[in-house]
């Protein structure tokens, strides 16, 4: 089973707080949830594998640490997923990016692709989907379906809000997954929305209703 790590870090937890307040405005929300996304890569990239290297100094000659393995992509689930990608680029800034479009069909609920467009290499590449809410794990499951079948092994999965009903669905899905989440709420209502969660992120990001 894949790793399921909820990040109690203190200054996730205050942002979070900020974006689930009601009155928070589309400017701030856009904002903090570009620096939640930051600070879990963070947190994210701690495992990455370094290598040694030898490197000149003003001092001396001397063998340091550098970055090895798998080079990493984004892929934000559309719409809502797009928030989190500059947050993760200014820390990860030679991180390509792809894009996974979903859509649910209203009357018979299956969620159906859009639009897929993935770097060539993603067979080779660390791959983070994010997407700010894992509600029922529906977008999450078909966008990992579809990266699965281009060729990508390495994938994990980065929300904001979780539900356990989507935590549970998504690992039934893929055990091979991680999910990193800055919180593991109580439940979804009738809706489909997470309680007590932040409402609608795609619409709270862009401004929509």
């Amino acid at each position: 089973m894949g790793k399921f790590q909820v990040m109690e870090h203190p200054l996730i937890q205050h942002k979070l707080t900020i974006i689930r307040e009601k009155n928070c405005g589309t400017k701030v929300f856009r904002e903090v949830v570009d620096e939640l996304a930051m600070l879990m890569a963070y947190e994210i990239s701690r495992d990455m594998p370094t290598e040694n290297v030898e490197i000149e100094t003003p001092i001396e000659l001397s063998t340091q640490k550098t970055l090895a393995g798998k080079k990493v992509a984004i892929i934000p689930i559309l719409r809502a997923g797009l928030g989190m990608v500059d947050g993760i680029l200014q820390l990860i800034p030679a991180a390509k990016v792809g894009h996974v479009g979903l859509y649910r069909d209203e009357e018979t609920l299956e969620t159906h692709e859009y639009f897929v467009k993935m770097p060539e290499d993603i067979d080779s590449r660390q791959l983070l989907v994010v997407d700010p809410m894992l509600a029922t794990g529906g977008s999450a499951i078909m966008a990992i379906d579809s990266l699965k079948k281009r060729g990508a092994s390495n994938i994990k999965f980065v929300c904001i809000v979780s539900a356990p009903e989507g935590v549970k669905a998504l690992q039934e899905a893929h055990p091979d997954i991680d999910i990193y989440t800055a919180a593991l709420d109580d439940h979804l209502n009738e809706d489909g929305y997470i309680v007590p969660g932040l409402g609608d992120a795609g619409d709270r990001l862009f401004g929509t209703k």
